[in-house]
């Protein structure tokens, strides 16, 4: 895995987004079309703003998300649906956005949205780390095994306590307890990781996932496996990190 250390959120941001847009333009200019996997949380504010404004023909591109909240509405404050039509899909003319729905049935949901992400590879995927060191909401000890695009899941504490640290809800029992999440053998097929994870509070996550044994208990560990997947890190992230990637 290759690590890019940018000196704040801000310059992190515009880093990753004009490599995601260098990636979706190929695959636009060679395929005739590019798919873009996104993720939400925090992490992904700077990236997200500075790629809307990039160059892309984005009237090419698909774009699926990792996963969503079992149990509220996509107009929840704190649903991902809500933060990507705000923050992304509302500001770029998308071939079309593939939402994970969990309002009805979750097998019928879940059959649908496997049946579209493997019509074909996902050529840019954008991987948030959680706290925990999950990757989506695979949360640790995560399967790496699964055949499974998409799992229901039972979140960890600590997951659902990073989502009232980060102010998405007030106490952790608003937190839904259950998700729906892409899992970690289908993260991996993408052509392209892009792994953004600023902030001082992910610095002990980064140690963890640049130096722990690759395996479910550390689950962002699976990504130094995969042939195209960087991790960038602002000054604060990397404060922590293994001397020699500086």
């Amino acid at each position: 895995m290759h690590v890019v250390v940018s000196e704040d959120a801000d310059a992190l941001g515009r880093v990753v987004a004009a490599e995601a847009a260098r990636l979706l333009t190929e695959a636009v200019r060679e395929r005739g079309g590019a798919r873009l996997l996104l993720s939400t949380g925090r992490s992904q504010f700077t990236t997200l703003a500075a790629l809307v404004c990039q160059p892309v023909p984005w009237q090419a591109v698909e774009a699926f998300h990792l996963d969503e909240y079992v149990g509220i509405g996509a107009d929840h404050p704190a649903s991902f649906r809500r933060y990507l039509r705000d923050r992304f899909a509302s500001r770029v003319a998308l071939r079309a956005m593939h939402e994970v729905g969990t309002e009805s049935d979750l097998a019928a949901q879940i059959q649908g949205l496997t049946a579209e992400i493997r019509r074909a590879p996902i050529d840019v995927a954008l991987v948030g780390i959680g706290e925990n060191g999950h990757v989506a909401f695979n949360d640790p000890p995560a399967d790496f095994t699964t055949p499974a695009a998409f799992a229901v899941v039972t979140l960890a504490p600590e997951c659902r306590a990073q989502q009232v640290g980060e102010g998405w809800f007030s106490d952790v029992a608003e937190v839904p307890e259950r998700a729906v999440t892409m899992t970690v053998p289908e993260i991996m097929k993408a052509r392209a990781i892009l792994s953004a994870v600023p902030y001082a509070v992910k610095a002990p996550t980064v140690r963890r996932v640049l130096q722990a044994e690759v395996g479910p208990h550390v689950p962002a560990t699976i990504l130094r496996r995969h042939p195209y997947a960087t991790l960038y890190l602002d000054r604060e992230s990397a404060a922590m990190a293994p001397g020699q990637i500086l």
